[in-house]
């Protein structure tokens, strides 16, 4: 805990094996009070690992429904278990684990609700292996954005996360796409309530066994974030879309 908060991690898993004990050797179980691994039908031993490591709470999906569906999954369980700070953590191993008591410090305190590693921020996302197309991607997606919704974040791409728990409860996420989008709309759910996001530097770290989506998929996802930026200027203008109901 820090300041009384309970701070459960959550680990969205899909083909982890490789990673997860590496990730989970470094998380901070001085102030981590729980975790949560939620495995999208992995075809490898990420199940099997994760309960040799002694992780109490694997919620194994019965299909592939996800990542947006896998992030859902997690979350709803921290909220069961009573979470005041949920932390998501990608166990590819490409965030830095020990970054957690400085993000759950910024929320704990009341600084911030929300709180992003990331990678753009001290200029490591090239030098820790972010692929070329991948970074000028996220530069050009994120200034579009910006403009589209009134911020001045370094990128809404990142896949590390820290939530004051009760934000969580105030957006309808539950609703959203379970795919990699999902990402994005709770982030401009978060922008359209007039929430804050606070950001710190996280070093990239993109290796052979790191996750990632290929380049069709990386065009769908660009289309998608492109899609939900003008509904919020749309919102914002009069105009009305579910994502945005309270």
């Amino acid at each position: 805990m820090i300041n009384k908060k309970k701070i459960i991690v959550i680990l969205p898993a899909y083909n982890a094996e490789k990673t997860l004990e590496k990730t989970f050797s470094e998380i901070p179980f001085d102030i981590v009070d729980d975790i949560i691994l939620t495995d999208d039908f992995s075809r490898d031993h990420t199940v099997s690992i994760a309960k040799k490591l002694g992780i109490q709470h694997i919620i194994e999906h019965k299909d592939n429904l996800g990542y947006g569906a896998n992030q859902k999954s997690c979350y709803q369980k921290a909220l069961e278990l009573d979470a005041d700070i949920i932390v998501m953590l990608h166990p590819d191993y490409q965030y830095d684990p020990k970054l957690i008591p400085t993000m759950c410090s910024l929320i704990a305190s009341g600084v911030f609700k929300v709180v992003l590693g990331s990678r753009i921020l001290g200029k490591s996302a090239l030098k820790g292996g972010m692929p070329i197309y991948k970074y000028l991607s996220n530069r050009a997606l994120t200034v579009i954005q910006n403009l589209l919704m009134g911020q001045k974040l370094s990128e809404y791409h990142t896949g590390y996360r820290c939530f004051h728990a009760e934000l969580l409860k105030n957006i309808p996420f539950q609703a959203n796409s379970d795919d990699f989008i999902f990402d994005n709309q709770v982030l401009a759910q978060i922008c359209y309530h007039g929430i804050e996001i606070g950001e710190i530097s996280c070093p990239a770290n993109y290796e052979k066994d790191s996750s990632s989506i290929n380049f069709s998929r990386s065009v769908k996802y660009g289309l998608g974030v492109l899609i939900v930026s003008v509904k919020y200027f749309l919102q914002k203008m009069g105009f009305r879309f579910s994502l945005f109901k309270s």
